[in-house]
């Protein structure tokens, strides 16, 4: 796998996790601040996984 690819696939695992990590947050009890926080910044890291993706889909 090229350097770029291995870059890549360790960028997306990372994000995959912090929007785990927010994940956890809106599936918690209710904390409306907490909440909007976390919805927004998981709509955020869902989109740039899917960016991620496109650039390995577009690399091989």
């Amino acid at each position: 796998m090229s350097e770029r690819l291995e870059t890549l696939h360790k960028a997306r695992e990372r994000m995959v996790e912090e929007r785990d990590a927010f994940a956890k947050v809106l599936a918690a009890p209710f904390d409306r601040d907490k909440a909007e926080r976390s919805r927004a910044r998981f709509i955020e890291t869902q989109t740039l996984i899917d960016a991620i993706d496109r650039a390995i889909a577009g690399d091989r």
